[in-house]
């Protein structure tokens, strides 16, 4: 007799069968939504209405759960949807437990990882919205959700069996302001995406995808905290536009150099799924797919939402996708339409929807979440493997081989051959191809493998360095990032040097071992040109960014394994500077307090004290025989509000204020509350609102101002300083075109904005502008000026001439071509002057962030015409990190002065001293040209 399921039994396996493969009530389409179909022409959802959807569709479908990540910086919430099976959800939090043991690859044997790797599920990034005028990655995300919430198909079964998936929204802010931009047109037609009237995320607009290594911006810690922190995906998906002209999308394999710290897996690993995706698209029929030098992508730069996942052994993916809601044309360029490696199937001139886009980015996901599948115990095997190779690496001695030393390498050979004859005939040839080609004697190898040259076994931040304070954010921006770190518990001698307690220890011996290398040690990008002899190829992004350098971090590299008092900060934990000496501490009674100048964070309490009325000065001298409190100290006399304030400062900011019996002997200069202006133009400048960022931070009073204010003139009257960035002001019509595109895109008619915009709408001309700044500094006004907005001087005619610029037989000067002299976004050392106002707080050295900057050179007339240099290149090699071609030319260039113009003073200062917000030891040279002054008696 057969037997017979108890019906209850039946109907709870049939219950659980149906919740498997299908939701668990009817879901809401987006057109049932929105009121239309996703890539619908002329049609966009802004973030709003998509929350709301998410929201809905997270409530009606058991394979969504919706997380809150966060706040953006206008205050939205930041949304990230987990999709995937039903069943994967009771056992959410031991896939991400197995997902964290994998990444970071501490205490795990092989074989332990191996049934790990059996047990969990793949976890795969997917986002949009990051560049919000780049509207297919907001749209493809919701209709992907969609899409896996609702397709009942074989494939996506089996894809949200064995993977979960992180839909995450990049900019909420963004596809807010671009939707509600593109729809406020009634006619269709008529609608455009860009043209917006200001930056499309607050402070940083496109620069939001150059934050992920230093995430100063919430919208990036919110993000990096589930890749580095909670979730640690083995892919990471970033969504982009637009392709390159005649193609459809850009992406993997990406064209070399790649960052020589990685580990050779993860290389192969996003060609795998670069040829995954291109497969996929082929057999689709979906042409106009390229990768590798088809497009300008590399893997070389940290810092971005897909870059900064490879220095944690994390598959970065990036596409860029042609696409808009108006419908666009593909053009035809010729040498598209041939086939090649790095586009196999060109795609043929045409008429581009909207919802064909989309539909490629489905196919694209699609692409990669089915290798994820496929693959989704080696790849939870792979990420281990990659982290235990970096453990073993810092474990022991390893040597990171580097253009630069291959290249030393190179010139010791050819030395020894020159030196005698016994060298020349000892090579060994090697079979190239069909051709023979010589090598070098092996014993040369030693010479990539000196003991000097080994990897750091790890890396100290002494607690007693004088700010130790943005020693502190530098360390906060390796936990944001996963990074462990370790803070002594007592006293510790390491290598015959001692340290004190709490300072910061950042061992290599862990997964994240290439993160840890790139932002202490110096990028080495190799020598990249079209040819020999031709022009270079621009880096993706910087070719050095080397994080400790540009923060003026102390440590101390160690190349021998070693130990202490240590403790583990926890996993993401971010630390406050430790208290200061607070006032209260002070003799009694005490004339005042001192302030040490060479804190970045004593600006904050200053700033707070003149918002308070309080009496602040400088001295010029500081106190003799004081290394703390050098020139520039600030003296600040008692008052009970002035002691609650450094008390303040002492918790909060890691401030020591010094007591006091007398004031000081000496000049001293008083500081005065100033009105600051800061430029900005129709549209955002992108150096503009990251000095916003920085402003605000630290807590500097200022106002925003646009040309037809500064046109208007009478600007003393209103301010007392003005700051013009990089883009600001352009260069005298004698000297060419601007190099720097901002002064040339194109800005929408009066009559094409909103009323409450037009008042932003202009540009800087030398007729209208420059008249009015004369009379701001004959006036005694103050104008700081940074980057290619240094080219005032010119227009002033102050002596002053540009340094990189060749001279002709015929007495002709023309600026250096790049095939002499190029420098794009590196790390450069200059010699400082820190007796100089400007320069207060500094040390004698210090590290810029140089992207062919402007550097000047002195008529022999300047100091008698009030022209003081405070930063200049003192050597011919002045790269730290990064790439320089032709850098002798920079010896002895000037690269920050002041001068007196009138009764008031310009600050040029031509590196980007405030890039990005990541530049802190250079933040001194803006912050002294902010604090106006005045003199007065002992």
């Amino acid at each position: 007799m057969a037997s017979r399921t108890p019906p209850r039994l039946l109907t709870a396996v049939l219950f659980l069968a149906l919740t498997v493969v299908a939701p668990l009530f009817a879901l809401t389409s987006p057109k049932e939504h929105f009121g239309f179909t996703i890539g619908d022409d002329y049609h966009l959802a802004n973030y709003t209405q998509t929350e709301a959807y998410f929201r809905k569709l997270a409530a009606e479908s058991n394979r969504v759960r919706l997380v809150d990540i966060g706040l953006t910086e206008e205050n939205r919430r930041q949304l990230m949807l987990i999709v995937t099976a039903p069943g994967n959800f009771a056992k959410l939090e031991r896939y991400r437990e197995i997902s964290q043991k994998l990444a970071r690859a501490e205490g795990l044997s092989d074989d332990q990882a191996r049934a790990l790797a059996a047990e969990g599920k793949a976890v795969v990034w997917i986002d949009g919205g990051l560049h919000a005028t780049e509207t297919v990655g907001t749209h493809q995300l919701i209709e992907s959700v969609w899409t896996f919430a609702s397709r009942d198909d074989p494939e996506t079964r089996r894809i949200l069996e064995d993977v979960i998936i992180l839909f995450a929204h990049a900019n909420p802010d963004g596809q807010e302001l671009i939707s509600d931009w593109y729809l406020r047109r009634p006619k269709p037609e008529e609608r455009v995406v860009d043209l917006q009237p200001r930056l499309y995320h607050k402070y940083a607009g496109h620069d939001n995808n150059r934050d992920f290594f230093m995430m100063n911006l919430r919208e990036s810690a919110n993000i990096a905290r589930q890749l580095y922190v909670e979730w640690l995906p083995q892919i990471v998906y970033n969504h982009h536009q637009s392709a390159p002209a005649g193609t459809v999308i850009a992406g993997p394999p990406y064209r070399d150099p790649f960052n020589y710290v990685f580990d050779p897996l993860l290389v192969t690993s996003i060609d795998a799924i670069g040829a995954a995706m291109n497969n996929r698209f082929n057999a689709e029929g979906k042409p106009g797919a390229t990768q590798r030098r088809g497009a300008v992508f590399s893997t070389w730069w940290n810092g971005g939402l897909r870059t900064t996942p490879y220095f944690h052994n994390q598959i970065g993916i990036l596409t860029e996708i042609i696409g808009s809601p108006t419908p666009m044309e593909v053009p035809l360029l010729p040498e598209r339409q041939l086939p090649s490696g790095d586009l196999p199937n060109p795609v043929a001139p045409q008429t581009w929807r909207y919802r064909q886009s989309i539909e490629y980015s489905l196919s694209a996901n699609y692409a990669i979440l089915d290798y994820a599948s496929r693959h989704r115990d080696e790849l939870l095997y792979n990420i281990y493997r990659m982290g235990r190779a970096s453990i073993e690496r810092g474990s022991r001695d390893h040597w990171t081989l580097y253009p630069g030393r291959i290249d030393a390498m190179r010139r010791a050979y050819e030395q020894d051959r020159k030196s005698g004859p016994e060298n020349r005939d000892a090579t060994a040839p090697d079979r190239l191809g069909n051709h023979f080609r010589p090598g070098i004697p092996a014993r040369y190898y030693d010479q990539l493998k000196k003991p000097e040259l080994r990897d750091a076994r790890g890396y100290i931040l002494p607690a007693d360095q004088a700010d130790f304070a943005t020693a502190t954010t530098f360390v906060n921006a390796l936990l944001k990032g996963g990074v462990a770190v370790e803070r002594a518990t007592a006293a510790f001698t390491v290598s015959g040097s001692s340290y004190p307690s709490g300072s910061y220890i950042v061992k290599t011996a862990q997964a994240f071992r290439p993160h840890v290398i790139d932002l202490f040690e110096p990028q080495d990008h190799p020598n990249d040109f079209r040819y020999e002899g031709g022009p270079p190829i621009a880096p993706y992004d910087s070719a050095g960014w080397t994080l400790a350098y540009l923060m003026g971090v102390k440590f101390d590299r160690v190349l021998e394994g070693f130990d202490g008092p240590f403790e583990r900060i926890p996993w993401g934990e971010l630390q406050a500077p430790p208290a200061g000496r607070t006032a209260t501490n002070a003799p009694a009674p005490p004339a005042g307090y001192l302030l040490s100048p060479q804190s970045n964070h004593a600006f904050i309490a200053v700033n707070r004290l003149l918002k308070a009325g309080a009496g602040v000065f400088r001295l010029p001298d500081g106190l003799p025989g004081d290394a703390a409190h050098g020139p520039g100290a600030w003296y600040v006399p008692a008052s009970a509000g002035v002691r609650e304030l450094l008390a303040r400062g002492a918790g909060e900011l890691g401030l020591d204020a010094t007591a006091v019996r007398s004031a000081p002997a000496g000049p001293r200069v008083e500081l005065l509350s100033q009105r600051i202006a800061l430029w900005d133009t129709y549209g955002g400048s992108m150096p503009s609102g990251w000095t916003r960022w920085l402003l605000e931070r630290f807590e500097f009073p200022f106002e925003v101002v646009y040309p037809r204010q500064i046109d208007a003139g009478n600007l003393r009257a209103r301010y007392d300083v003005i700051v013009f960035v990089t883009g600001a002001i352009p260069p005298p019509k004698s000297l060419g075109r601007p190099s720097d595109r901002s002064y040339w895109l194109p800005v929408p008619k009066p009559e094409d904005v909103p009323a409450e915009f037009r008042g932003w709408l202009g540009k800087l001309t030398e007729e209208n502008s420059i008249p009015a700044l004369k009379q701001f500094l004959a006036e005694g006004g103050t104008i700081i000026t940074i980057g290619s907005s240094t080219a005032l001087a010119y227009h002033l005619g102050l002596p002053v001439r540009n340094a990189l610029l060749e001279q002709f037989p015929d007495g002709t000067e023309k600026p250096l071509p790049a095939e002499k002299f190029y420098v794009p976004g590196s790390v450069l050392r200059v010699r400082i002057d820190p007796a100089q106002p400007l320069a207060w707080g500094m040390q004698s050295d210090a590290d810029v962030y140089y992207d062919n900057s402007p550097v000047f050179r002195l008529a022999p007339e300047a100091a008698a015409r009030g022209v003081t240099p405070v930063a200049w290149f003192a050597t011919e090699k002045p790269l730290r990190s990064g790439w320089a071609w032709g850098e002798g030319y920079l010896a002895d260039g000037v690269v920050a002065l002041e001068a007196r113009v009138g009764s008031g003073k310009l600050h040029l200062l031509g590196p980007e001293v405030a890039f990005r917000g990541q530049t802190h030891g250079t933040f001194k040279l803006l912050f002294n040209a902010l604090h106006g002054h005045t003199p007065t008696d002992n």
